[in-house]
């Protein structure tokens, strides 16, 4: 299999690194707006090549991981997909547009192209799937961070809280999911996969709190349905290289793109 990998950063450098070990994966292009990023990873690795753009790479990839950000990924995902190959997403917020997100699956479904979602930083999004098969009545996400996340949050400043002055843990937010992804960015990812893999934005339920005793993200995902009712939670480790990303955000991508390359699909 021969992979693109768009932005080198620290998910895509990860990403590459792990790739490079798949037996299965014969050749890693990289693709980045600063080329420096994209030739130290190359340095790092065996099977890497750097381009200049994604277009003509089309021809001979097998599989597109965007590690860029949301909207490389609306400018991206349309012309993989229009071409028959399939796409990794991994800034899930460019899809949080439903229009544009309909016209993603439907360009994907006419021209056989697959994309994939990681279920990045939470856990709990098989339960979730397959709850849909039958009613599902409420999903809620409960988010409590540390208040190095809610630094220069507009949303914060605006009511007027000072987030270095908090004692105990404070409630910022209550409202819907699509709410949620517009004042807060950095919960985008986790909101959007669980909104698109259930009931949607507008009646997927988020509480985001902020805490100054601790020092990890943590996500509860409850759920209720036909199927009973489901709870998990979920404290995430930061990546070491970037304490601003989950390392189980970058972990699931790798084991998607391990069980795309294997064909394997166990617990799907």
């Amino acid at each position: 299999m021969r992979i693109t990998i768009v932005g080198c950063g620290s998910r895509g450098t990860q990403l590459a690194k792990a790739a490079d070990k798949m037996m299965e994966v014969k050749r890693i292009y990289l693709l980045d707006e600063d080329r420096k990023r994209a030739e130290k990873i190359n340095g790092e690795i065996n099977k890497g090549e750097i381009i200049e753009n994604i277009d003509e790479e089309l021809y001979h990839c097998d599989l597109v991981i965007e590690c860029a950000t949301q909207q490389a990924a609306k400018d991206i995902i349309p012309k993989v997909v229009a071409r028959g190959v399939d796409i990794m997403v991994m800034s899930v917020g460019a899809l949080v547009d439903d229009d544009f997100r309909q016209s993603v699956i439907d360009k994907a479904a006419q021209c056989e192209a697959k994309v994939y979602i990681p279920s990045g930083a939470i856990c709990g999004t098989d339960g979730l799937s397959s709850s849909m098969m039958g009613n599902l009545t409420e999903v809620e996400l409960n988010t409590i961070m540390p208040p190095l996340n809610f630094v220069d949050n507009e949303h914060v400043k605006k009511i007027g809280m000072d987030i270095d002055a908090l004692k105990e843990r404070t409630e910022l937010f209550s409202g819907t999911a699509r709410e949620a992804v517009q004042l807060f960015p950095r919960l985008v990812n986790v909101a959007a996969i669980v909104s698109i893999m259930g009931i949607g934005f507008d009646k997927t339920k988020v509480t985001i709190s902020v805490d100054p005793h601790i020092k990890v993200n943590s996500h509860e995902l409850r759920i209720k349905g036909d199927f009973g009712e489901m709870t998990t939670r979920t404290c995430n480790v930061p990546l070491e290289v970037n304490p601003r990303t989950s390392s189980l955000y970058v972990y699931s991508a790798i084991s998607a793109l391990q069980r795309i390359v294997k064909n394997q699909w166990i617990g799907i």
